[in-house]
Parts: C-alpha cells; sequence; structure tokens
C-alpha cells in the first residue's frame, strides 16, 4: 500500500498530553495508545499476582454514562468503546486479585477525537486533484482527506471544508473519506464518496509561421472524444476564436502580426465533461521590414542602421553579405535604438538584407539594399629620388577608388598633398629632412583606412662654411655649423699620400697626426643612419703649420754679440729667434737661417729656441740650446798697499764669475794670485814701481773674460839708517839714508810727554826737532810721501830713550825696532 499526504492548506494540531496518576503501587502505569471518536486503547504495565484487569472511562465532569471493561492478566492493551466524541474521560485501570480485590490502580485524563464528519460531495475540475466538500464537526481543529485508487493512497491536512487532493492521476476514480482531528488524535474515517479525475490536458505545441497565422498541435489524450481550441488576444481586445475538432492540430489566420494571443486546448470524455484545460501564449512574427536607414562611418569603418517606424517588441538583424557567398559576413540586431556593425572590410561592396523577430520567429525583408565601403588603402607604396631634390611616390590601384590624395609632411611640420587618379606624384624635397608619406583612396563612402605609412629621408646637408678653428703642425682643428638631417660627421684630410679621417657627433674636430707645412685637401661629410654619408660635400684646401725649427750652431762675434744659426724645412716661413734670460727676452727674425743677437749681458745662462711664422699659423718651438755669456769683468777693484812688498788686491762681485786670476806687472817682475775670493795678497811687490793691473774671470764652465784696468804704482820706499840725535835739552835731529829716487819724507815722533811732526825739504836726509822734552821714550817714524801727500803707512818704527842727564847734548839711547801696527 502506498499512501501520499498533499497539504492543501495550512494546518496546525494541538496535541493535549495525558496525565497519569497512580493512585498507589508506584510501579504500576498506564497510557493512551489511540483515540478515535468512539474508543479508546489503553496500556498498562503487569502487576504480579493480579488475575483480571479492569478499565474504566468516566466522562469527566459530567453526568453521562461511564463505560467499563474486564480484561485477562495476559492482556497489557485494552479498548474501551461506546465513548462520546469531543469528550473528556477519566480513564482508570485495576489490577485485581482473584478475589477481585485491587491490587494497583492508576488513572489518566484523556480527550477523545471529533464526531465522524460526512461528505456532502466530491468533484474533479483538474486532472491531478479532487475536491471534498462536507458539514464541519464541533471540536475539530482540522481534517484529513483520503483518496484512495488501488493501494495509491493521497491525501492532504486542512482546517475546514473544502479540501482538494492534489498528485492525482488523469481520468483515475478514487474512494474518498475524510477524518477529524482534534489534540487528542482522528476520528473514524466518514462514509466514503468515488470521484474521478477529469482528462488530462494535451500537450501542446504552438507556432507562428507568418506574421498572421498560428498553428496548434497536440498529444492525444487517453480516452478523449473530441478537442476545443479557443484563441483570443491576450490584452482582451477583440473576439475569441474557439474551435471543436477530433484531428490534432488547427491553424489559425487573418491574426495582428506582432501581437500575443492566449491560446487554450482541453479534451471531452465520452461522457461529455471536459478535461483539464492547458494556456499557451503565443506571439505572431513580425511584418516584414520595408525599409532601412544606414549611415556609414568611414573613419572607424562601422555602418549604424535603423529602421523607420519599427515595433518596439521587435528586434531586427541587419545581415551583410559580400561577393556569391549566402553566408553573412557580418550582422547586428536592434529593437529601439539604432545598431552598429564594426570593423567592416574596406573596399567591399555589401548587399544588406533585413530581418525582424519575435519570440515567434522572424520574417525577413522582401528586397535588399546596398551598402558601399571605403576603398583599401592603396598598397605597393615606393618613394624615388632619382634626381637629389625631387621625390616620386608610386602606388598600386585598389578597388572602389575613384581618386587618391598623397599627403607628404616633413619633420619640421610642413605638409603638402597631391591629388590624382590614377600614380604617380612628384613632390620636391629639400636635404636633411625627414618626409613622411601616406596615400589615402576616396570614393563616394568616404576615406580610406590610414595604410602604410612611409618614411623618407634625404641625405644630410653639407657643411659649408668649415674652416680651422685651430692650426698647428700636426693638427688642424676643424669647426662648422650644424646642418640639417646630419647625425654625424666624418672629416677627411687628403695630402695626395695619405687619408687622415676623423669620426663625430659634435660639430667640430682635431685632424691630429698630420705633417707640418703641408697642404691638405679637407672635406667635412655628413652622415645620418637612415641615408649614410653624403658624398657630394666640396672641399677646401687647408695648410698645416710650419715644421719647428732646428737649432744647429750659436756663434759669438763678440762679448756680447751672437749668431744663431738653424735648419728649416718650412717655404717662405718667418723664423724668431728667442734667447730667455732669468728675466727677460731677447728676440731676433729672420726669413733666412740665421740671425744675429746683439748686447747680451755677460756672465748669464740662456736657453736659445726658435720658432716659424706663416700665415697659417705657427710652429712648435725647436728644442732649446743652451747660451752662457762669459763671466762680467768685477767693476771695482782697488790695489792697497799693505807693507813695503805686500798689496791688497779686492774687487765687487763679477757675474758668472766662478774664479778670478789677478796680475801686477812691471819691468821689474809680475805678482800674480788665483782666487775664489773677492779679494787676495799679492808679494814681491818692488816699492816705488809702476805696475799695470789685470785679471782674468772664470765661469763654472771655464769661459773667460780678460780684465783691464788702471795702472798701480808701489809707495816710495822706507829710508833706512834712522837714527836720532841730541842737539839740545829740547831738541833732537833725526837722520836717514833715503832711497834711489828723490822723496818728500815726513817725521813723526811719539812720546808720553807729546808727539812731534818734522816735514824736511824733499833734499834733506834729515830733520830738526825743537821744543821736544828730554826724559822720554819715543817712537820715531820716517815715512816718504805719495804724490797726493799721503803718508806710508807701513815703514818701521824705532824706539829712542832721550834722558836729559850727561854732558851738554846728553843722551840718546836706541832702545830697539818695532813693527808697524
Amino acid at each position: 500500500m502506498i499512501t501520499r499526504t498533499a497539504f492543501c492548506l495550512p494546518f496546525i494540531q494541538l496535541l493535549y498530553a495525558s496525565t497519569v496518576m497512580p493512585l498507589y503501587n508506584q510501579d504500576f502505569s498506564i497510557s493512551t495508545y489511540d483515540v478515535t471518536s468512539r474508543s479508546m486503547y489503553i496500556k498498562w504495565t503487569k502487576v504480579a499476582g493480579a488475575t483480571s484487569y479492569g478499565v474504566t472511562a468516566t466522562p469527566f465532569m459530567s453526568s453521562a454514562q461511564s463505560a467499563f471493561a474486564v480484561f485477562n492478566p495476559a492482556t497489557i492493551m485494552g479498548t474501551v468503546n461506546t465513548l462520546l466524541p469531543n469528550t473528556n474521560y477519566t480513564v482508570t485501570v485495576d489490577a485485581m486479585d482473584k478475589d477481585g480485590n485491587s491490587l494497583a490502580q492508576a488513572q489518566t485524563l484523556q480527550l477523545t477525537a471529533p464526531e465522524v464528519p460526512i461528505i456532502e460531495q466530491a468533484y474533479s475540475k483538474l486532472s491531478s486533484s479532487i475536491t471534498v466538500e462536507w458539514t464541519d464537526v464541533s471540536g475539530a481543529s482540522g481534517y484529513q482527506v483520503i483518496a484512495q485508487a488501488g493501494e495509491l493512497f493521497f491525501d492532504c491536512l486542512v482546517t475546514n471544508s473544502p479540501g482538494t487532493v492534489t498528485g492525482l492521476q488523469a481520468a483515475t476514480s478514487y474512494k474518498i473519506i475524510v477524518r477529524s482531528i482534534n489534540s487528542a488524535g482522528k476520528s473514524q474515517p466518514s462514509p466514503p464518496k468515488w470521484a474521478t479525475t477529469v482528462l488530462a490536458p494535451p500537450s501542446v505545441t504552438v507556432e507562428s509561421s507568418s506574421s498572421d497565422s498560428v498553428s496548434v498541435r497536440w498529444q492525444p489524450v487517453p480516452s478523449a472524444f473530441l478537442y476545443t481550441v479557443s484563441v483570443m488576444r491576450s490584452d482582451g481586445s477583440g473576439s475569441r476564436l474557439n474551435q471543436n475538432t477530433t484531428t490534432l492540430s488547427l491553424n489559425f489566420t487573418s491574426l495582428d502580426p506582432s501581437t500575443i494571443y492566449t491560446i487554450k486546448v482541453h479534451a471531452w470524455d465520452a461522457k461529455g465533461t471536459p478535461g483539464d484545460d492547458i494556456t499557451y501564449n503565443q506571439i505572431t512574427r513580425p511584418l516584414a521590414p520595408s525599409d532601412v536607414q544606414i549611415a556609414f562611418n568611414s573613419g572607424a569603418l562601422e555602418s549604424e542602421f535603423s529602421v523607420p517606424g519599427g515595433e518596439s517588441a521587435t528586434n531586427y538583424t541587419v545581415l551583410l553579405y559580400s561577393g556569391a557567398t549566402t553566408e553573412a559576413s557580418a550582422n547586428c540586431t536592434m529593437s529601439a535604438s539604432p545598431c552598429t556593425i564594426s570593423s567592416l572590410h574596406c573596399g567591399i561592396e555589401y548587399t544588406v538584407s533585413l530581418l525582424a523577430t519575435n519570440d515567434a520567429g522572424s520574417t525577413p525583408s522582401t528586397r535588399t539594399w546596398s551598402l558601399m565601403s571605403v576603398p583599401c588603402a592603396p598598397s605597393g607604396i615606393s618613394i624615388v629620388e632619382e634626381n637629389p631634390g625631387n621625390l616620386t611616390v608610386l602606388w598600386s590601384s585598389g578597388n572602389l577608388s575613384d581618386y587618391y590624395v598623397v599627403f607628404v609632411k616633413s619633420d619640421d611640420g610642413f605638409e603638402v598633398h597631391c591629388n590624382t587618379t590614377q600614380s604617380p606624384c612628384y613632390f620636391p624635397a629639400e636635404c636633411g629632412f625627414m618626409y613622411f608619406m601616406s596615400v589615402f583612396a576616396y570614393n563616394k563612402a568616404g576615406q580610406s583606412p590610414l595604410g602604410e605609412l612611409l618614411n623618407y629621408t634625404t641625405a644630410p646637408c653639407c657643411p659649408s662654411d668649415f674652416s680651422t678653428a685651430y692650426v698647428s703642425s700636426d693638427t688642424l682643428e676643424i669647426v662648422w655649423s650644424a646642418v640639417r638631417g646630419a647625425e654625424m660627421y666624418e672629416t677627411k684630410a687628403d695630402d695626395g699620400t695619405t687619408v687622415i679621417l676623423c669620426n663625430d657627433t659634435a660639430t667640430v674636430c682635431a685632424l691630429s697626426g698630420l705633417q707640418c707645412n703641408t697642404q691638405y685637401n679637407v672635406t667635412v661629410f655628413s652622415y645620418s643612419e637612415n641615408r649614410g654619408s653624403n658624398t657630394s660635400c666640396s672641399s677646401k684646401y687647408m695648410k698645416t703649420a710650419p715644421c719647428s725649427p732646428e737649432i744647429t750652431n750659436i756663434t759669438s762675434v763678440d762679448t756680447n754679440t751672437y749668431m744663431i744659426h738653424w735648419d728649416s724645412q718650412n717655404y717662405n716661413a718667418m723664423h724668431t729667434v728667442t734667447v730667455r734670460g732669468e728675466s727677460r727676452l731677447w728676440n731676433c727674425t729672420s726669413l733666412g737661417n740665421s740671425c744675429t743677437l746683439e748686447s747680451l749681458p755677460c756672465g748669464s745662462m740662456y736657453m736659445v729656441s726658435a720658432v716659424a711664422f706663416t700665415a697659417e699659423g705657427i710652429s712648435l718651438p725647436s728644442y732649446s740650446v743652451p747660451l752662457e755669456t762669459a763671466p762680467c769683468c768685477p767693476i771695482n777693484l782697488s790695489v792697497v798697499q799693505v807693507t813695503q812688498s805686500v798689496t791688497n788686491v779686492s774687487w765687487s762681485t763679477a757675474s758668472g764669475a766662478k774664479t778670478y786670476t789677478t796680475m801686477l806687472e812691471s819691468p821689474r817682475g809680475q805678482a800674480k794670485c788665483h782666487t775664489q775670493e773677492e779679494h787676495c795678497l799679492m808679494g814681491c811687490i818692488t816699492c816705488g814701481t809702476s805696475y799695470s793691473v789685470s785679471m782674468e774671470a772664470v765661469s763654472e764652465t771655464g769661459l773667460m773674460s780678460q780684465c783691464s784696468y788702471h795702472g798701480y804704482s808701489s809707495s816710495a820706499c822706507c829710508p833706512s839708517g834712522v837714527k836720532l840725535y841730541r842737539l839740545s835739552n829740547t831738541g833732537i835731529r833725526v837722520t836717514w839714508r833715503a832711497s834711489a829716487a828723490p822723496d818728500n819724507y815726513t817725521v813723526n815722533i811719539y812720546g808720553t810727554k807729546g808727539n812731534f811732526t818734522c816735514n824736511p825739504n824733499s833734499s834733506f836726509s834729515y830733520c830738526d826737532v825743537t821744543e821736544i822734552p828730554c826724559g822720554d821714550v819715543y817712537t820715531v817714524v820716517v815715512s816718504p810721501l805719495s804724490e797726493e801727500n799721503i803718508q806710508v803707512s807701513f815703514c818701521p818704527q824705532k824706539i829712542y830713550s832721550v834722558t836729559c842727564s850727561g854732558s851738554s847734548l846728553g843722551m840718546v839711547i836706541y832702545r830697539g825696532k818695532r813693527s808697524v801696527t
């Protein structure tokens, strides 16, 4: 047996728990097993020694009759019948012995189920359900409706009448019963009624094959005798179309396009009972579109489509066909707003077809439209520069092209263009520019997409203002102004046998390692990475500075004049010789190979170098050659006689002199000294003799200068035989023996009592001194006088003691000789 429960309406069942009250013997208990409207099923536990059990049901707080039943000791559950529905009973169970005495007793309070309901009618309106109506009973909180067909059970719980059992099979007879329910349980089943479900709804297929028709088809329904189909607009306007048929399909025509229709179909059985129906909403197909508006965007290669007067519930699909193909190459769909097809191809004329579509299907347009795309970008673009300054642009023609425009833009922003119906176009060009070129094709639809973007770089311009910024014997520094288009420069110097190259990105280049005094053919080439070197640049002749001369000889003309000789490979060059001293320079200039330097100071060391000058520049100086002039003669020289035979010669410092050789010469002989000092003592001097004075000043390297000075005359000779005689108490005479030549003498007497001087006549050899005291020791010096009346200071001194005793002349005692201090 299979039972199915369907909950048709909300149902709440309130159950009241029974209260068990054992009166004595706590081990004895009872419980309610089941309750109906007229009976109760009571369970109890066994009691030892009990021979029977008595069950009594007494209405609670009512005078109604009680019910009683007795059961044997083997029974543990018993039924009490003939009870009142929906009534509370006190149920007592007694365990009794064989004598009828109660061994144990227990009580519980239990409510009976409501009264059994009576079914008024049961009927089916849907093939899957039966609706049941009954009279409600007192105390019922709900009802159970049960439908049974064979072993199949279906039920539902409801709170009141009616109740519908669902989930049933179509065209099937069911036994229907109803049970009332309260908190205690369910009543006994009601008296049954029989009801049969109606025929099942057909399985329908509905479609609209055109804008004014709907076709309805269905599967046969078992036990069906006739079918009814009704069609009407879903909005309620218009009339309903009803049609009965025994076939399985119908076609309804003359309907409105793009309109929703409600279709209902049900079957009839042989008794004329209508079966369950099925409702289907179907929209008719839209009308065939008659027009489309096309807006082509040539720049984006896309086209926008819109349908004038289009229906809002209808989608319109635009189909594009190209060539002979039957498949659309592109499409877009729209409803109220336009749609756009992007990524169209250039150079194609499309055929446009339109399809109106809704939920029912599609309706194609009865005509087509033409959509012309823009031409494709020209291909095979090439640029030719047959002659410098003239560019030719060529390309291949394409489909749908009416004319062409060639745009040429230089990198300085200047742009020109050319309109033509065929290739090629001609443009002027300048050096050092990069030209960007594009070719567009045009037709009525617009401009072709951007195709190849070519760039062409003309050869960089040639530097024309290059010149020398610096010239030396082996270097030419070339400078120039930057030229357009040049990324690098190559400077080339060619003397006919050797080529020197210099590459640099700067606008200056130093050509080094060149030959001096040489003419070079110099060219500055410009270079760019795109075009390489511009080999058409013109050249200029440039010459290096003269070669360095080589000093070959220096000859002395006199003590301060020298002639400098050199070798030179330079033609028509002016040479300048520079003599560099410690504090100044001396120069001489010549176009030849020698020049004379005068007035060079003596006693100096010089560095001599030479340079050559031409219009191109100045050579490097020659190697320096040292030049040493002879030492200078001392400017001041003096001869001082120290003794009668010794003189002291001294002189001032002489520049460049390291040693000195001084000579005094006379017919009687020569005196000579060699020293590094600025003085020397010379002996063997003869008194009263004239000497010539000369000197040799010698440098550290051995250069010698002969120096001559005024003659020197030695002093007169000192007299000999000096004696002292007493003339009187107050007078003495000094005598001497004179030298060979007559000279003037002076006599000096020094004592403690006074000093006395006597200047005799040059013809005398004595001198008298009066008024000289006696009794003293005197120092006596007799000295010759020079022509300048200068007394010679180195004559010897004699000491005499003059006493006052003795004869009238007194006494003079010689005490000895004293040297000159």
